[in-house]
């Protein structure tokens, strides 16, 4: 237990970051949002994130919320999580945090959501995840993309609706990435081949027409927890309607998920033949906004990808 006087520096430091107007607006925005007069006590730093400052709000008699906090820049992203998560609750399907308010308090963009007291998932909450995410992926829409613009990480993500899906990956996500990537100067190599397999994308999804599913859209498994109940959480969504599939595959990409979260899920709703091939095209997604955003050597893994799709495509 850390002494006053340490809590004390601690408080100081935070302050020196983010002054205490910053937190009396945010505190009077909670309060209006809620209908009540928490007064807040204290913050701190929550570690995990690398694009957002995140800190644990307590109030003075006992409340707790989880803030995010960016440069006023960044309303617009917290304003479109918040609808996401939103988007997420009115599926019944799985739990989220459910999102407070949002807005900018002096030169900071703010999102506060209910504290949930979150541990590593257990088989139980894989298996419960499984269902769950079969059950979101039902609620569907008729068009692919979602009325919202909003965000991969820090990159703009759009969303602007098209009914066809071939169409939909092309312009508003790979073409997108590699637009992207040419303006940051990722290699010539990536730009030809990657032309190349935009024009391939017809071939590659000859004849797939999936529902326009409701998706988390950054579905890893840092963006995943479990209550102390042994009920998962999923968090720091970015939602479009599309291909149920998508998120599958990025489940897959940065280690995986348990056993017990893929056969949960399959029994639930199987999924197509041609999973596999499709699951390397949309994680590519992923490996683009990954070079985007931190460069090194997801320019190798996006070209080797391409390669192999290219050779699939013939």
């Amino acid at each position: 237990m850390p002494t006053a006087k340490l809590r004390h520096e601690a408080w100081m430091d935070c302050r020196m970051a983010h002054p205490i107007e910053h937190w009396e607006e945010i505190g009077r925005r909670i309060a209006a949002a809620t209908g009540t007069t928490p007064r807040i006590r204290d913050h701190e730093t929550v570690g995990g994130g690398s694009i957002n400052h995140a800190y644990m709000l307590h109030g003075a008699s006992g409340e707790r919320w989880f803030v995010k906090l960016n440069d006023a820049n960044g309303a617009a992203m917290f304003a479109a999580e918040a609808a996401g998560l939103e988007e997420i609750c009115r599926s019944q399907s799985l739990r989220v945090p459910t999102p407070v308010c949002h807005g900018i308090a002096g030169d900071v963009a703010f999102l506060v959501l209910e504290y949930l007291e979150l541990r590593s998932a257990s088989a139980t909450s894989a298996e419960q995840l499984g269902r769950g995410l079969a059950a979101m992926h039902r609620y569907a829409r008729k068009e692919y993309g979602w009325d919202i613009d909003n965000a991969i990480g820090s990159t703009p993500q759009p969303n602007s609706p098209l009914k066809n899906w071939t169409q939909f990956w092309h312009e508003r996500r790979l073409g997108f990435q590699l637009a992207l990537a040419n303006r940051n100067d990722h290699g010539r190599r990536l730009q030809t081949q990657g032309k190349r397999l935009l024009d391939a994308l017809p071939k590659l999804l000859a004849g797939h027409a999936p529902p326009a599913s409701l998706l988390h859209g950054d579905l890893w498994s840092g963006n995943y927890g479990s209550l102390p109940s042994g009920a998962p959480v999923i968090f720091d969504p970015a939602v479009y309607y599309g291909d149920r599939e998508t998120d599958l595959a990025m489940t897959e990409l940065f280690g995986g998920f348990p056993p017990a979260f893929y056969r949960a899920y399959r029994e639930a709703w199987p999924l197509a033949p041609g999973y596999e091939l499709r699951r390397q095209l949309y994680n590519l997604y992923h490996v683009l906004n990954h070079l985007n955003l931190f460069g090194g050597g997801y320019l190798s893994q996006a070209e080797g990808m391409i390669g192999r799709l290219l050779g699939e495509a013939g």
